[in-house]
Parts: structure tokens; sequence; C-alpha cells
């Protein structure tokens, strides 16, 4: 199931008719997605996720952020490189509180 299709399809007002129909699939199908544990296949996946201008990530629940993060590890700065080296320093208990905190500003 894509936990946060019918949260979009809603806050989007469109009915799972016209999101079936952008998308070329029938209304059946968006209804499985939402409703009854069905996944769509990748190409689907990717038409949803474009459409709502969301990441996939966030389509199936996987993240509370609706935007892709992504970014080029070649352009990070001196300051970001220190702090990944100083964050792989902590123990694992250490790095999941840094980055819950980071997450929580996120959110």
């Amino acid at each position: 199931m894509l936990k946060n299709l019918k949260i979009l399809r809603n806050k989007n007002n469109i009915t799972q008719q016209q999101l079936a129909d952008i998308i070329s699939v029938s209304q059946q199908s968006i209804n499985k997605y939402e409703n009854h544990n069905i996944e769509p296949d990748i190409s689907t996946l990717i038409a949803l996720a474009d459409y709502f201008d969301v990441s996939v990530d966030y389509l199936i629940g996987r993240t509370s952020n609706e935007k892709n993060v992504s970014f080029d590890f070649n352009l990070i700065n001196k300051t970001e490189s220190k702090i990944i080296c100083k964050l792989r320093l902590l123990n694992k208990k250490q790095r999941e509180v840094v980055i819950s905190l980071i997450n929580s500003y996120l959110d």
C-alpha cells in the first residue's frame, strides 16, 4: 500500500479516476494502491511521485520528507566534510541521537 497516496490525492483535490487518467492506469488500480496493499510497478510509482512532486520514499511511507533530498557528493564543502568525519567517530547511539535531532529540524 502506498501510505501517502490517498493523503496526497485528497490534498490536491483529485479523484481516483482523475489520477488514474493522468498516469494511465485504472481507477481500480488507484483504489488498490490506496487500500489493499497492492503495489504498483516501478514506472507507475515514479509517475505518481513525479505527478505529486514528491520522492518515492515519501509516497511509500519510508520518510516523512516529501521532497527528495539529494545532492552531488562532489559538492560537499569543507565544513560539511568535517561534520561527516566527526559523525563517523561517534558510536551508534550517539549517531542515532544526532540523526534524530537533524530529522526533527527537517520535519
